[in-house]
């Protein structure tokens, strides 16, 4: 186990064993097996090429062998930041061949996170995507390595990729074929299934994302059941839109349908005329999206001109899926059951069951997926509450994680003693026995499912001249379900130019600072004081209220 994990309790994971939950095999032993056995089915379809199961396995072999001779192995960490592209395939399944270990970075995350990622996680390699449009991820690598000393090996994917870094497609060259030395030497590479299979983000309430180790049991287990509740079989067909560092495209989606041998249609955007008719040409019967992104494909007058009748599930994660959106949905696709996801990259996920009742599906997200999920509701004072009545959602079971890596002092806040998960989610049982979202404790803002710390957006901004004081806050969204309003007491006109400070000015000065966009605040309101309470804690709830009456033009 390397460094920085928090593992699970000795007696825990042999029950877990016991009851099969964990097979103490690695991601690559049990995928190899399925490349072997569907090899001639068709695995991929991306950038007009259909690549089958027995291509994967081989691709990932020569960036496996690749990345060996470039003296990367067990327990390295590596940062990936690549598009949708088939290459973070290649690559996923390549580390999990050699037991490296790769974080898993957006394509919109910039300096401000990629530095902290690299240095946090003491990263050897970064892989970034050289065509991803207007943003030049290349130079973006360079500047990073040199603020890294210990970051020896960029890697890029692109028939562009410049000779100062590694190039991901020469390794999947010909030229790059491994000897047969090479090959027994990558079945003698020791990986440890309770190892991380990869890092993943947290939503995170608190600074920069904190990071989630995702070990080769759990993950497996957590694939395998996300394939039996979605109704998975040989002849799925998965949309894959949503960026593949997310768990839910890449476990839900990539491995769940490839532990069963049906096949994964790769879009490069989320873009209704990009991904809608890749429904139609390829049969789809699983399309994975979010509520914003439903929305918007909805609206979208594309989605009248494709023909969906393949589609068989429609699922949606992130964020609370409206009823209204959902009858939506079940219109637009005649022949599919909308399925809702609520979950965490920490763990624990809830689904509606393909056979439940409409109204249930409609109104609540379910019930766990493992019989082993162990969920609490509980008020302020950790007690569980009535049935029927909103608490915090606490957490724990065989893939969910006992502690954020290498963050002693904030598991000692998010974990209770005997191991459950804080999450800071409100809910509550519905009759029907599933359970029904009711809003959050956390102090965030979910942007189109993306989950946004507001204490990482207001550091940043106290940062600036103008700004003495700051409160962020979510504001609703008919789209995105919720943008961010910053409430900026200006610093004094004496002190700094406070009383001219714009939103523009603000938005460039997070820029400037490497802060991802999605992060940056979409409403300024310049207020003379924050409201406080008797405490003096800002009342953000106060805040959030006084947001919501402006977006919808009501304040007085």
């Amino acid at each position: 186990m390397i460094e920085g994990m928090v593992p699970y309790p000795a007696d825990v994971a042999a029950e877990y064993r016991a009851l099969g939950y964990w097979e103490d095999r690695t991601l690559w032993s049990v995928y190899a097996e399925a490349f072997a056995r569907h090899a001639d089915r068709v695995a991929l379809v991306a950038d007009g090429e259909e690549v089958t199961y027995a291509q994967v396995a081989e691709r990932s072999t020569r960036l496996a062998v690749g990345l060996r001779r470039l003296g990367l192995g067990p327990g390295d960490r590596i940062v990936v930041q690549l598009v949708n592209e088939p290459a973070f395939l290649y690559l996923y399944f390549a580390c999990q061949r050699i037991g490296l270990v790769p974080l898993l970075a957006l394509p919109p995350h910039r300096e401000h996170e990629i530095g902290h990622y690299v240095g946090f996680v003491d990263a050897v390699g970064y892989a970034v995507s050289s065509e991803a449009g207007r943003f030049d991820f290349v130079s973006f690598a360079r500047a990073i390595r040199d603020g890294h000393p210990g970051l020896r090996h960029l890697l890029v994917s692109g028939r562009s990729a410049p000779d100062d870094l590694v190039s991901l497609d020469a390794m999947l060259g010909d030229s790059a074929a491994p000897t047969p030395a090479e090959l027994a030497g990558l079945a003698a590479v020791p990986v440890d299934p309770t190892d991380p299979c990869c890092l993943l983000l947290s939503g995170g309430t608190t600074g920069i994302p904190k990071v989630i180790a995702r070990t080769h049991n759990d993950y497996l287990y957590n694939a395998r059941l996300s394939a039996e509740v979605n109704g998975v079989g040989r002849d799925s067909r998965v949309l894959a839109c949503l960026p593949l560092a997310h768990n839910y495209p890449l476990n839900a989606g990539v491995l769940a349908f490839w532990l069963h041998g049906g096949a994964v249609v790769l879009s490069r955007t989320t873009s209704a005329a990009d991904a809608l008719p890749l429904v139609a040409r390829h049969a789809v019967t699983h399309v994975e999206a979010v509520p914003a992104l439903w929305i918007k494909w909805l609206n979208d007058p594309v989605i009248s001109t494709v023909d969906v009748s393949s589609v068989r599930v429609v699922n949606s994660a992130a964020q609370k899926l409206q009823p209204e959106i959902c009858a939506r949905l079940e219109a637009s696709f005649p022949n599919a059951v909308v399925q809702e996801i609520f979950g965490m990259t920490e763990g624990l996920l809830f689904m509606n069951r393909l056979d439940d009742p409409p109204e249930a599906r409609r109104e609540t997200v379910g019930t766990p997926i493992s019989p082993a999920d162990e969920v609490r509701l509980v008020d302020e004072d950790g007690n569980d509450v009535p049935p029927g009545e909103i608490g915090e959602l606490l957490c724990r079971g065989p893939y969910t994680l006992r502690g954020y890596y290498s963050a002693p002092e904030v598991n000692a806040r998010m974990f209770t003693s005997d191991g459950y998960y804080r999450s800071g989610d409100l809910l509550r049982r519905h009759a029907s026995g599933g359970y029904v979202v009711e809003g959050r404790k956390k102090d965030l803002v979910n942007r189109g499912g993306e989950k946004i710390s507001v204490e990482e957006v207001e550091d940043m901004l106290l940062a600036h001249p103008g700004v003495r004081n700051v409160a962020c806050v979510p504001m609703p969204d008919d789209v995105l379900g919720e943008r961010m309003c910053a409430y900026v007491v200006p610093a004094p006109v004496g002190v700094a130019a406070g009383a001219a400070v714009t939103l523009d000015e603000l938005c460039a000065f997070l820029a400037e600072r490497g802060l991802a966009r999605f992060k940056w605040p979409e409403r300024l309101e310049v207020v003379e004081d924050l409201p406080l309470s008797n405490i003096g804690k800002v009342q953000k709830n106060a805040l959030a209220a006084r947001a919501a009456e402006l977006q919808q033009g009501t304040a007085t």
